[in-house]
């Protein structure tokens, strides 16, 4: 399937698709544990049709757990939606797990997940963290994969977590009295060690007050600058303390490892993407995943089709973030009907 046919494919019914708000609420029909390898079980629930199109939700973090609104994005007549929380999180056991968790063991729960529900191809749909690790998954397997919708692509770049968290990245530069306070738990080992190394010894040392503190720190730093319009406070945190506790500790532990893939992986093997087709979605504004990212991808991902939102930012809860998904997951239907 080239570029041109299925761009004009997903344009033809994007103009006659009229849901472009989420799905209403829906509840699995089938939840359940599954060990995977060195002691870890994944959180795996299913909902929507069974016979329907069969579609893996990777949320994104890592660390921050699959929730509950990703089954909105999908019209559950339509749709076999898989979703699971990825080792060290959600519900997923042991929490907050750092050992035997890297992007090839994640990779592999992905696989593992395929064959345990009997899936021969299914579509992935990530964002962010998701988007990465949706890659991942392609590239390793891409016989195994139907299609891909992404959003916010984070590529796992040096360049990546220079903008997201170096005093001199886009995101400081943007935020420079957010991203003071995001400082301030390791303020006093900052110059002999590098940020994310900061964090990374006050998240794993033994004075729990420091670890509350860098925790609450670091979710607030990506909350305060995930969307255009919303304020963030401490506050808002203590609703899902859990996942706050999670996403901090998995996504500096990724970090601080360079997600465990050599630099500029994904768009060095992006040929093996070849033949699967994609859809990008992308906030202008993204401060979180820089949209150069979505451009790099689209241009080394020829099935693929880029949308960048204007007036939207890093959030899938965007309105035109998620008017957009919502319309990328209606026209892979009409495509996949089309191709039968």
């Amino acid at each position: 399937m080239s570029k041109l046919n299925h761009n004009e494919l997903i344009n033809k019914y994007e103009i006659t698709i009229l849901m472009t708000s989420l799905f209403p609420s829906i509840t699995p029909f089938k939840t359940e544990m599954l060990d995977v390898s060195d002691g870890h079980s994944v959180y795996l629930e299913q909902s929507g049709s069974p016979g329907g199109i069969p579609v893996v939700v990777l949320h994104g973090g890592p660390g921050a757990g699959i929730g509950t609104e990703y089954r909105r994005f999908f019209d559950p007549n339509k749709y076999w939606i898989i979703g699971f929380d990825q080792r060290g999180c959600g519900q997923s056991l042991p929490f907050g797990e750092l050992n035997h968790n890297t992007s090839q063991h994640l990779v592999d729960d992905v696989l593992a997940i395929q064959q345990h529900l009997g899936i021969d191809k299914w579509l992935l749909f990530g964002g962010s963290w998701g988007s990465t690790l949706a890659l991942l998954v392609a590239i390793a397997a891409p016989a195994k994969v139907s299609g891909m919708i992404l959003r916010g692509i984070f590529l796992g770049r040096e360049q990546d977590y220079q903008w997201y968290l170096d005093p001199k990245g886009g995101a400081a530069q943007l935020f420079p009295d957010y991203y003071q306070a995001f400082l301030k738990p390791v303020e006093a080992m900052l110059g002999r060690r590098s940020i994310v190394d900061a964090y990374s010894s006050v998240l794993s040392g033994s004075n729990d007050i420091q670890k509350m503190a860098a925790i609450k720190a670091w979710c607030l730093w990506e909350a305060r600058i995930s969307r255009l319009h919303t304020e963030y406070s401490e506050e808002d945190l203590s609703d899902n303390l859990n996942r706050a506790i999670s996403l901090a500790l998995l996504e500096c532990h990724y970090i601080v490892n360079k997600c465990f893939v050599p630099e500029n992986y994904i768009l060095e093997h992006a040929d093996k993407l070849a033949g699967i087709p994609g859809t990008i979605v992308h906030g202008r504004y993204d401060c979180v995943c820089k949209v150069e990212s979505a451009y790099a991808l689209s241009q080394a991902w020829q099935e693929s089709q880029l949308h960048i939102i204007p007036n939207a930012g890093h959030s899938s809860a965007e309105q035109g973030v998620t008017k957009a998904l919502c319309q990328a997951t209606q026209a892979m239907v009409k495509f996949f009907e089309e191709k039968q």
